[in-house]
Parts: C-alpha cells; structure tokens; sequence
C-alpha cells in the first residue's frame, strides 16, 4: 500500500511546480470533475446538489480510482440544501424544479426584472454590503423581506438557517481536504473565490441584457459601480484564499470577453477593474486561476500585462496554442482538452488529442492535464481514464523536477485598487457606530471591540458569499 502522505507531497509539489510555469518530473493531472462524480459513484445530481455530504464521497471515489494529482474537493459546489434554506429563487434544483439527474440551473430574469434596477447605481455605489443586504436580497430569496416590511418566522429563519449552514458546509470543505490527503494522497486544487467586478453586474445584478442597455446609456455609472465592487471581491478572495499560499485563488471569467462585449468595453471597463485585484492577490503571495469560460483569446494580450507567474491560465473554447505562443514564457496553462471528445470520442481519439497538446504546449513544463470545461455527468469514465493514462504516458519529463513552493517569490509592484467604501469590506454595521449606540463601557473596551468585529465579519462573509458562491 502506498505511503498516501509521501504521495501527496509528490503530488503537490508536481502541481505547484508546474503552476510556477517549471517543469517537474510530469505534467499534473487536474481534472474539474462535477456531476460526472455522481454518474460515476452512482448518485443522482439531485443527490450531490442537495446533499453536500454525498458530494464530497464522489470526490473522493474518483480521487481515490483515478491517478489524478489535485481534484477539487466538491466541483459542484452549489449545495441546494443550503439555498433553498435560504429561499433563493434564481436556481431550478435538480429532483425539484428539474429532473434528478440534470444539473441545478440558473434562472436569469428578463430585463424587466433584473434584480437590480437601471436607477440603482448610486446605491450600490454607495454602500455595496448594504445594499447587497437590504435590496438585493429581500428581491432574490422567496423568505426576506425589505425594511419596514413586517417580519416574519420565515424570514427570520432564512438568515438563522442559512448562516449556520453555511458555516457548516465551508467547514467541511477542510475535513474533505485532509481525507483526500489521508486516503488518496490528492491535493485540494484550489482556495478561495474571485469573480471580476463587471461580471458580478452581468451574473447576479443588472443581469446580461440589462447590464447591455447600461453600457449604452450610463457607461460611467457602470464603472463607478465596478470600482466600488472591487475592495470587496478583493477582500473576500485574500480571506477565502489558502493561507500557504499554495493553490491558487478560484476565479471564475463568465461575459466579459468578445463578443460578450466589445473590445473597447473590456478595455474600459472589465480589465482595469479587474487587473488591480490580480496584482494585489500576487503581492500577497496568492496566484490566481483564471477559469477562462468560452474564448477569451481576444484579450490575451492584455493579459500578458500581468507578472509573470501570478496567474495558471485555464483554456476553455480558445486554442490553446495560441494561448501558449501568447502566453506560455510567462504563465502556466491549463485544460484544451475538448469536452465533446470527452463525452462522445473514443479512446483513441483522446489519447491523441492529448498527445498533440502535450507535445504542444508542455515540452518545457507550465502546463496542466484537464479538460476544457467543468465536467458534467456525459463525460464517459473510459474516456476520462484514457485522458489520465496519456498524460502519464506522455507527459513525463526526463530532465524534470518537483520543487518545494517558493511563496511570493515573484511579487507584482503595489497596484492599489479604488478607494474602499464605507462601510469598508469586511464590515456590516461599523465598530465605530456600534460603539456611539452603547454609552459608558464599565470593563475593557478592547475586547468589546475586538469580538464585536469578529462576529460582525461574519454576516458580511455570509451576503458577499450568497452573492459570489451560491
């Protein structure tokens, strides 16, 4: 029986090095599996979606069958038990609104019905966590109420259930980590989260169509609104992010690449309320993923802008050797490995396809095996298996080597993003406000103040995690 510590140090070393854009002894294998974990464990999507626990064995069967370097510990990621604790209703849940084998779907609102009005900007920018809290929510969950609405048990129940479940879960996220380590000798690929601010707008706020229109008609309040978004995604990836500096830093790209919008709108407003983030997340020690959903290869000359070896670029609909030639002297690449083949070619056709992007954008290391998008329940297990046993077949390097994460080593020059609101992130209701309501403190102010922000950190986690997560 192997030695699942030793294993895992190798692992993580092999992923580490090859993420630093080097060459270590072969190319490690990540793959994002996520309702395929179901079909092969034997779950149904309504169970891995709406029963965390479920989730979190599948991972760990496929971690432990396959010869995969680093998995994420729940791919799926959504846990439907908590948002309809929570009342949420832009999702269709699997064996509820869906059938039990179909994955949970977004429900975007018509332009009518964005959940954020066209006339709301100033308040948004304002105070983002508040009006994420008094406005947003209350418009998106079945259970809250807007204020000076009569409260009810339901309501009350919503933010009682759907803060401590969320605790729970994120909790558990840290027992899955140390069983994947303990039982297959798997690495947890990433920590943390990261949306940029124009897609938070085009997701969860103004909506695709509507976010559209504002581009037209009122482009700078579109940008005052991302600036204001910044401090606070930035302050909810550097506290979700691996405190070793490891594992990069999850971000998620969705609609601001060609033909989403145009070139001129990313340059004005995409990249530089996004590209001050990344430097600051690189200043700290933390690298990022960019999960490039769709083709983002318009934009990779703007992406070379960033130091080299703050990012592992992920390939999804793009080709990825354009992406090499453009990117690969600086940063690590990962996926291109087509999901139609995945789930409708045969063996053979995997292993070469594998086989010509190993020879093509791996030869002197700074890739990563994966496929081109997240894996969901029509991938063939064959297929995924012929795809591990090419890149262990190909992908070795005979002068390669694993080195020890060198954290930092590479930091990016102090990029600051916009002046942070008030509230600051990180805050609901201020220190300093809370402290004017009290009067005399008779014993020691200090721990009054210190637990009060501690607790206090915690329901602005919860609506910035609500927002980004579920």
């Amino acid at each position: 029986m192997p030695d699942m510590e030793q294993l895992y140090q190798q692992r993580l070393a092999r992923y580490t090095t090859a993420m630093r854009n080097g060459m270590p002894d072969m190319a490690p294998i990540r793959p994002f599996v996520a309702e395929f974990t179901a079909r092969y464990a034997g779950y149904t999507a309504q169970q891995v979606t709406h029963d965390y626990e479920l989730a979190f064995a599948a991972a760990r069967k496929c971690a432990a069958d396959y010869d995969w370097d680093a998995v994420v510990g729940n791919m799926v990621y959504v846990w439907t038990g908590l948002t309809q604790a929570i009342g949420l209703t832009y999702y269709g849940v699997p064996g509820v609104d869906l059938p039990p084998n179909t994955g949970f779907q977004y429900r975007e609102p018509s332009e009518d019905s964005a959940f954020m009005r066209p006339d709301e900007y100033d308040a948004l920018i304002a105070d983002p966590t508040g009006y994420l809290l008094n406005v947003w929510l209350p418009r998106v969950s079945a259970d809250v109420v807007l204020i000076g609405s009569p409260s009810t048990p339901r309501n009350n129940l919503s933010f009682l259930k759907g803060g401590m479940a969320m605790l729970q879960y994120f909790t558990a996220f840290g027992t899955q980590a140390q069983r994947l380590r303990e039982e297959s000798g798997t690495v947890s690929a990433i920590a943390g989260i990261l949306k940029a601010p124009f897609d938070i707008l085009a997701d969860k706020l103004r909506g695709y169509i509507g976010l559209t229109m504002d581009m037209v008609r009122q482009p700078e309040k579109v940008l005052r609104a991302c600036e204001a978004l910044m401090p606070h995604l930035l302050h909810v990836a550097q506290t979700s992010a691996d405190p070793s500096k490891q594992v990069p830093v999850g971000f998620w790209m969705h609609r601001g690449c060609v033909p989403f919008v145009t070139p001129e709108q990313f340059s004005s407003h995409y990249w530089p309320t996004l590209k001050p983030i990344i430097e600051e997340l690189w200043r700290g020690g933390s690298r990022t993923l960019f999960y490039a959903e769709g083709d983002w290869n318009a934009h990779l000359d703007s992406f070379r802008e960033l130091p080299p070896g703050s990012i592992v670029y992920h390939v999804d609909r793009a080709d990825i050797f354009e992406a090499h030639r453009k990117l690969g002297d600086r940063f690590c690449l990962s996926g291109g490995i087509p999901n139609v083949l995945l789930s409708y070619g045969s063996e053979n056709e995997v292993r070469t396809v594998v086989r010509r992007v190993l020879d093509g954008v791996a030869r002197d290391g700074g890739y990563i095996v994966d496929a081109s998008a997240i894996m969901q329940d029509d991938t063939k297990p064959e297929n995924l298996r012929a795809m591990t046993e090419a890149a262990r077949e190909f992908g070795v390097y005979s002068r390669g080597h694993a080195e020890p994460q060198q954290v930092g080593s590479e930091p990016a020059p102090r990029a600051a993003p916009a002046a942070p609101p008030t509230p600051r992130p990180g805050v609901c209701i201020p220190w300093e406000l809370r402290r004017a309501e009290m009067g005399k403190i008779r014993g020691d102010e200090e721990i009054v103040r210190r637990i009060w922000e501690q607790i206090d950190t915690l329901g602005n986690m919860y609506i910035w995690q609500v927002l980004l997560s579920f």
